[in-house]
């Protein structure tokens, strides 16, 4: 049985306890404000009153904590060592947003044993009733870990820039997720945008091309403009929507919240803290 076909397995019985919504942040190319879109995002989920957590899933390049001004002292990688429980490890971001940092660590979860599989995920069965949205803040590109916590979540927002390089690997990822793990539907989101016109014109480009050829659909989340206050805000290491509220590109951000807010949950049990731990465990097994 393949990878695909057993992490479909793996989320198929519903569990008791609250539905949350996983969202996966991804992009082909980096650079394209992918961690900054996961970061403006979860505050402004947070801000709309909903109970959000953020996992910094670019393994071993991640800067999440960084882009917001944390220092956590712990990892991931320290809970699969047996040194700290999974609540220690979580740090406090504004906006009262929840960061799970991964590190370089999160990568021995190919040698987890029963009793630590078990132990995580009990930790994460408390967790789920504190949390609304998971958010992922994948790394970019096509890599295994890219598409492993992408097809973990119920909605994939690709993250794409208005320059053809960008929007070659955002198909290039899109083709993998769906010849390759049979996801259908991905929503776009433009950043950097100059004018009005640009995300549309992203959006139309690689919609034809990708409906054509691979037979997806593509949602189109509306675009980022390119706001210089977004470098300030990076320098000071605070949210844009925080620390620039009336700027263009952080009302931006604040539409793309109520956005997110409104989808409604899949009737498919996929996503889910609970889901999504037990089919990261159980993916890493096959490999």
């Amino acid at each position: 049985m393949d990878q695909t076909t057993t992490l479909r397995e793996a989320v198929a019985t519903k569990v008791p306890g609250r539905s949350i919504r996983v969202v996966a942040v991804t992009s082909g190319k980096g650079g394209v404000g992918k961690t900054n879109v996961t970061a403006n995002l979860a505050v402004a989920l947070a801000h709309l009153g909903r109970r959000v957590m953020v996992l910094d899933a670019d393994l071993g390049l991640g800067n999440l904590d960084v882009l917001l001004g944390l220092t956590p002292r712990y990892s991931l990688a320290d809970v699969l060592t047996g040194q700290r429980r999974l609540r220690d490890v979580l740090v406090s971001g504004p906006g009262g947003i929840t960061v799970l940092p991964a590190g370089s660590g999160f990568q021995d979860l190919t040698a987890l044993t029963d009793a630590q599989m078990r132990e995580l995920q009990s930790e994460m069965d408390e967790l789920q009733e504190q949390t609304d949205v998971l958010l992922i803040d994948t790394g970019a590109g096509i890599g295994r870990n890219v598409t492993s916590f992408a097809t973990m979540a119920q909605d994939i927002i690709v993250v794409v820039a208005p320059e053809p390089t960008s929007l070659t690997d955002a198909y290039a990822l899109m083709k993998v997720l769906s010849t390759q793990h049979s996801e259908r539907r991905f929503r776009l989101l433009v950043s950097m945008t100059r004018t009005p016109t640009d995300g549309r014109d992203v959006y139309r480009k690689l919609s034809l091309v990708a409906e054509r050829f691979l037979h997806i659909s593509i949602d189109f989340l509306g675009s980022i403009p390119y706001d210089p206050r977004l470098v300030e805000a990076v320098c000071q290491q605070r949210p844009l929507v925080e620390l620039y509220p009336q700027s263009k590109a952080a009302q931006a951000f604040l539409g793309l919240a109520h956005d997110v807010a409104d989808w409604p949950l899949p009737e498919s049990p996929k996503g889910g803290l609970q889901f999504f731990w037990k089919s990261l465990l159980r993916k890493d097994q096959q490999t």
